[in-house]
């Protein structure tokens, strides 16, 4: 039986968490295969699914972080089990293109791309939906673009919708709008190819961040769902990442 691969942040509750697997693991082998166990926080996991973007493997996060939304919570006497049963989504990321004075960049988000302000000066962008205009010119600190998984995360901080896992779409939030000021963004096709554009790059630098990856002095970004890629994740069946973001809509309304 091939046994999983443990992946681990590089402190020491995760380095426990690793420990405490792998004697586990032995004792009680796991009937599943191509299985990685990434032990760390959100941004760790983001950074392993990036790394394994060609993987077909199943994908399963323990939280040694804080929040850990996209982890699995760590229960010592139900670990094995956990790891048996828990279900398997399907997420594709976007893909930022970015260009900028010097090259064409490609970057992957599996929660959001952010196009935000360089400078003391706001940015003043157009935002096109193909070859029609979503808004020809917003004077904001930024733009945020971001994917179902990912609408809990930065995107609500700056009152973007929160969108289903199985909604197809695609969140276009503005970040501090100054110009239009009543501009609340839109919620598009997840088909869309969102074309970002600076007018005014010499005078408004801005710089588009794909999760943790920064290329500045951006003049033009193209953002879209890459398709071809698929990441598998696995969630408890009591703690699936769907369950995390109907609570977190609930709360929303509620409040």
């Amino acid at each position: 039986m091939i046994k999983p691969i443990i992946i681990s942040d590089k402190n020491n509750k995760s380095s426990r968490i690793r420990n405490y697997l792998l004697k586990k693991i032995k004792q009680n082998p796991i009937k599943r295969t191509n299985l990685i166990i990434v032990i760390g926080g959100d941004g760790f996991m983001l950074k392993t699914l990036k790394n394994n973007k060609k993987s077909s493997n199943l994908f399963y996060g323990i939280n040694s972080g804080s929040y850990g939304f996209l982890m699995n919570k760590f229960v010592k006497k139900q670990i094995i089990k956990n790891l048996s049963k828990a279900k398997m989504i399907k997420i594709s990321p976007l893909e930022m293109e970015v260009q900028n004075n010097k090259k064409k960049t490609k970057c992957l988000a599996v929660n959001e791309v952010s196009i935000l302000r360089q400078s003391r000066q706001a940015a003043s962008i157009s935002l096109k939906i193909g070859s029609k205009y979503l808004i020809k010119k917003l004077i904001a600190d930024g733009v945020l673009v971001s994917t179902p998984a990912g609408s809990t995360a930065y995107n609500m901080s700056v009152h973007g919708p929160i969108l289903s896992l199985n909604s197809k779409k695609i969140s276009v939030a503005p970040i501090s709008p100054f110009r239009p000021r009543r501009w609340k963004g839109r919620i598009v096709s997840d088909k869309s190819k969102i074309i970002i554009k600076n007018l005014n790059s010499k005078k408004r630098p801005i710089s588009a961040v794909a999760d943790n990856v920064e290329i500045r002095n951006a003049k033009t970004i193209r953002i879209k769902i890459k398709k071809k890629i698929k990441f598998n994740l696995l969630y408890d069946s009591n703690r699936s990442l769907q369950k995390k973001i109907k609570l977190e809509q609930l709360k929303r309304e509620i409040n």
